[in-house]
């Protein structure tokens, strides 16, 4: 029998494993992974260093011992370079390996800036362990870091320096932080917290060039502006990998296009986590991926099974100003509506069918989650 072959070793790829063990301890299952195979919690990344923890402090599981507990067999460091769906089988550098179900599970790549300047392929991006890695060793007798991006990952990363004792500058064309998550009063909750804590904002405005200055850097913004720093760290977004589905001849939009079987345009391949885009969604936070890979175990397992969502709320590590948003769609039409304004901001987003689909809390107004939860429309 073919195994079911899992590609990618994050956080959707072994979810998947373990719940498709727990239904089946028969059939062969296989991943391949390009990193070292290590098993670790990606969002604990932009929050790890106040903590000091090392990268390797960070691993959950080394690899041989998640193939061990889960009768997989693993492939570390091995690039996947082809994928031959009218074949049934992968390419890597070690030969052709066959499958009966593939699941891509490949995660997705940092959105980096063009810029200019004789350093900006210096600008730092966390995406794994290994980045990680790297940017702490740069950060080693500095104090001074700029970071490219006000959204969810450069606002946990602000609030983690900052904590530690860095100083922060984040750089943002929007007018607040969180603008493509939370409304702007909600986005603007953020500001004056984390401004005590260190950080500095610079809204309204893009960096164009990166410049050694020194054993440091000078930044270049779009309104004129000259910042130094020591350290640039780039966290404006990830963008689903799809290069791989599509040269093999998947459907692929902003992810790889699956139904809500997470079943791609071929019957025997899947799509999972951040490069998945389930039934005309991207959801790439850790809830609805290890939702979905409960759920694409059943299907692998011979129960299929399409995925329904519940309400996942997301909280941004910001204990500066702890928020819980439940996001809604880029094209969801209604408006956000202000219920309270005490210790912190309670909304919820009113659709068009005055139903209450989304919402968010600030400050300690984040103790109502369970509450808002029930007033969301199902």
């Amino acid at each position: 029998m073919d195994p079911i072959v899992i590609i990618g070793s994050g956080l959707a790829g072994f979810t998947l494993a373990r719940e498709f063990r727990k239904l089946d301890t028969a059939t062969p299952l296989a991943l391949v992974t390009a990193d070292n195979g290590d098993f670790y919690s990606k969002p604990m990344l932009s929050n790890a260093f106040a903590q000091g923890k090392a990268p390797q402090q960070l691993v959950n599981t080394p690899a041989a011992r998640m193939a061990e507990q889960l009768g997989i067999a693993l492939a570390t460091h091995t690039p996947v370079t082809a994928i031959r769906p009218e074949k049934r089988e992968i390419d890597t550098p070690d030969g052709p390996l066959r499958y009966g179900n593939l699941v891509l599970a490949i995660g997705a790549d940092p959105i980096r800036l063009t810029l200019d300047g004789d350093a900006a392929a210096e600008v730092l991006s966390v995406n794994d362990l290994a980045d990680y890695a790297t940017f702490r060793q740069n950060l080693e007798g500095k104090s001074k870091v700029a970071i490219i991006g006000a959204g969810l990952i450069g606002c946990e990363f602000a609030n983690d320096l900052a904590g530690a004792g860095f100083s922060v500058t984040v750089v943002d064309p929007s007018p607040q932080p969180l603008a493509s998550l939370l409304p702007p009063e909600a986005g603007r909750e953020l500001v004056e917290p984390l401004a005590r804590l260190g950080v500095e904002w610079r809204f309204g405005t893009s960096v164009e060039t990166v410049d050694r200055q020194g054993d440091g850097y000078r930044l270049t913004l779009k309104n004129g502006e000259i910042l130094d720093s020591e350290c640039v760290l780039s966290a404006i977004g990830l963008r689903p990998r799809t290069a791989l589905a599509k040269e093999a001849g998947l459907a692929t939009n902003r992810g790889i296009v699956t139904d809500k079987r997470l079943r791609a345009s071929d019957s025997h391949i899947y799509a999972l986590g951040d490069c998945a885009e389930i039934d005309g969604q991207v959801r790439p936070y850790v809830l609805p991926i290890m939702h979905a890979a409960r759920v694409l175990a059943r299907t692998l397992a011979g129960d299929p099974t399409d995925v329904v969502f519940p309400p996942m709320p997301v909280a941004v590590k910001t204990p500066a100003c702890p928020v819980v948003v439940q996001p809604v769609g880029r094209d969801a039409v209604g408006q956000w509506q202000v219920l309270e304004q005490a210790d912190g901001l309670k909304m919820v987003f009113i659709d068009g069918g005055q139903r209450i689909t989304g919402f968010v809390l600030t400050g300690q107004q984040t103790s109502a989650r369970a509450e808002m939860i029930k007033l969301l429309a199902v």
